[in-house]
């Protein structure tokens, strides 16, 4: 097919906004240009978020022989299932995916069972995760003085921000002092009562 351009697509994520403005989608992005991407889309969500507009937008734009990159795996999908089925997808779309970290996955036997053992240790690793972070909280519970949540505002920060409420909006309020909208509508409520 001569004349024909394929294109390399590439596909960066982060999961909190510390990584959007931080290195890691930086990184992302100036790796995937590194290595031929020519159109990088990049959003914030979360590996537990459903919904990905910017990725599946892309993934309807692919055409016949484009390549799909991203960095890692589990940039691209959230978990096992949702993986071997975006792959297959794409597979079937004649789309390659290029994950950096590992190489050029092909729509072969030995190409499926490699992204299935590699999207398992990703789950099992992010899964070991959350029970680490589990039994953490289970240890700290048993502590004296253990308190769930955020630790709370000093009260001469409350009485000041509620007190600045007075000549000041709620957004300038927040401004000064770091307590957000909500945190002050429910102080303020309460000071009513």
């Amino acid at each position: 097919m001569i004349g024909v351009i394929f294109t390399i697509y590439g596909y960066a994520r982060v999961s909190s906004k510390a990584q959007l403005h931080g290195n890691s989608l930086d990184e992302q992005t100036a790796t995937l240009k590194v290595n031929g991407a020519t159109n990088i889309i990049a959003e914030q969500y979360s590996g537990k978020t459903i919904s990905r507009p910017k990725l599946q937008n892309l993934i309807d734009s692919l055409n016949p022989g484009d390549t799909l990159m991203v960095t890692k795996l589990d940039r691209l999908a959230r978990n096992v299932t949702e993986g071997i089925e975006l792959i297959k997808t794409l597979f079937e779309k004649n789309i390659k995916v290029h994950v950096l970290n590992i190489g050029l996955l092909e729509n072969t036997s030995m190409g499926n069972f490699f992204i299935t053992t590699l999207l398992a240790v990703a789950e099992l690793e992010r899964n070991m995760i959350i029970e680490r972070t589990q039994a953490g909280k289970e240890i700290a519970r048993t502590k004296a003085g253990f308190r769930e949540g955020r630790p709370p505002l000093p009260r001469e920060k409350i009485q000041l921000a509620i007190s600045l409420l007075d000549n000041h909006s709620y957004r300038e309020v927040e401004a000064m002092t770091g307590i957000s909208k909500a945190t002050l509508v429910r102080y303020r409520r309460k000071t009513k009562l």
